[in-house]
């Protein structure tokens, strides 16, 4: 069964880069009919997604975000990272990772615990 865990510093400064891994364990990352996501929650808000890279590589991103974001893989160490450029305040949330394997039309999904990222100097 494939379980996803967060890393990654909890405070990063205004205009810096925040920098996320998800470690996968429990299968490869290049599995088809895998796609891995990243979905944030700030304070007091309702779940956003932020994009997701899929088993052969491909990515998509929240249109809101897209030219801030990027999302990799390393196939070597079973990871995907997420790279959120010029960071302010508002990009303060709880990240998580998450599985999503498509079975026909049904969607089985497993979530990271997520991590606490505040952007603050």
């Amino acid at each position: 069964q494939v379980q996803v865990q967060e890393s990654g510093p909890g405070l990063v400064k205004p205009s810096q880069t925040l920098s996320l891994t998800c470690t996968v364990s429990g299968g490869p990352i290049t599995n088809n009919y895998y796609y891995w996501s990243w979905i944030r929650q700030p304070p007091g808000k309702g779940l956003e997604w932020v994009g997701y890279i899929g088993s052969s590589g491909s990515t998509y991103y929240n249109p809101s975000l897209k030219s801030r974001t990027s999302i990799s893989r390393d196939t070597s160490k079973n990871q995907f990272t997420l790279q959120l450029n010029s960071v302010t305040p508002e990009d303060t949330a709880v990240y998580y990772c998450r599985s999503r394997e498509m079975v026909g039309n049904n969607a089985f999904d497993t979530w990271g615990q997520g991590t606490l990222v505040t952007v603050s100097s």
